[in-house]
C-alpha cells in the first residue's frame, strides 16, 4: 500500500462533486418530463382527451402513476405545461423594471423575453404543439382550463405592472395594457400553431402581434394623455 507522504496531513472528506451530479439528475428529470408530454399529447391526439387515462400515459412513456403525480398533478395539467413557469418569468422581468423604461416597453420586454429563448420557441412550434393546440381549441374542458390560466396570468402581470409603475398606471390602464398584449400574442398563437409552424416563423407572428398592440398601449405612462379619449 503506499503511504501518504508525512508532510501531507489529514485531508477532510470532499464532497461529491455536486453539480455534475445535480445536472445528470436534472436531465434524466427533464427527459421524463419530456416523454410524458410527448405520450400524453400522441394519446390524446388518437384516442381523445376524456378517453385517454393517466395509467395509459404512464404506461406509454414506461412509468409509474405515482411517477406521472410527480410530474403533472392532474391529466389537464400535462398539456400546459411550463405556463405557470412562463407566467413566473413575465412577472420577474416586468417586475424588474430597467432604467428609462415605460409601461408598454417594460411589458413588451418582458413578455418577447419569456418566449425568445431557444428552448421555449421549440416547444411552442412543431408538430407537438400543433396537436396540443388543436386538443385544447377541440375540447370544452381545455377550453376552459386554457381560459382560467389567461386569466390568471393576466391578473399576476398586471399587478406586477402597478408595482413596477405605481406614480404612472391606474388599475383598469395596467388591466387593459396587458388583456391588449397578451390577448394579441395569444390569439395569434392559436390561430398560427395549428398549422405547425417552424419557431422562427411563429416567433415572427407574435412579434408582429405585439407590434399590433403596443401601438395602442404606447400611450400608457405618457404625460398629459387620458387613455379614454385617445381616438381608436
Amino acid at each position: 500500500m503506499t503511504e501518504v507522504p508525512a508532510t501531507t496531513g489529514p485531508h477532510p472528506a470532499d464532497p461529491a462533486p455536486a453539480t455534475p451530479v445535480q445536472g445528470l439528475r436534472e436531465r434524466k428529470k427533464q427527459r421524463t418530463r419530456s416523454t410524458l408530454i410527448t405520450a400524453a399529447v400522441e394519446l390524446m391526439y388518437s384516442k381523445g382527451y376524456d378517453e385517454t387515462t393517466v395509467a395509459e400515459i404512464a404506461a406509454a412513456a414506461e412509468v409509474s402513476t405515482r411517477t406521472f403525480f410527480a410530474y403533472f398533478p392532474t391529466k389537464e395539467d400535462i398539456l400546459f405545461a411550463d405556463t405557470k413557469q412562463r407566467t413566473e418569468d413575465a412577472v420577474q422581468r416586468v417586475t424588474a423594471r430597467l432604467p428609462g423604461e415605460g409601461p408598454s416597453d417594460a411589458l413588451l420586454r418582458a413578455l418577447r423575453e419569456t418566449v425568445a429563448g431557444e428552448a421555449t420557441a421549440q416547444e411552442l412550434a412543431g408538430e407537438l404543439a400543433s396537436r396540443r393546440i388543436r386538443l385544447v381549441l377541440s375540447t370544452p374542458a381545455l377550453q376552459a382550463g386554457a381560459m382560467r390560466r389567461i386569466t390568471s396570468a393576466q391578473r399576476e402581470l398586471t399587478e406586477a405592472l402597478l408595482a413596477a409603475f405605481p406614480d404612472d398606471l391606474t388599475p383598469a390602464q395596467a388591466a387593459a395594457a396587458v388583456g391588449a398584449l397578451v390577448g394579441a400574442l395569444v390569439n395569434t398563437a392559436l390561430t398560427v400553431m395549428p398549422g405547425d409552424p417552424g419557431s422562427d416563423e411563429l416567433l415572427e407572428a407574435l412579434a408582429a402581434a405585439a407590434t399590433v398592440a403596443v401601438r395602442g398601449i404606447g400611450i400608457l405612462g405618457t404625460p398629459g394623455t387620458d387613455p379614454r379619449y385617445q381616438a381608436l
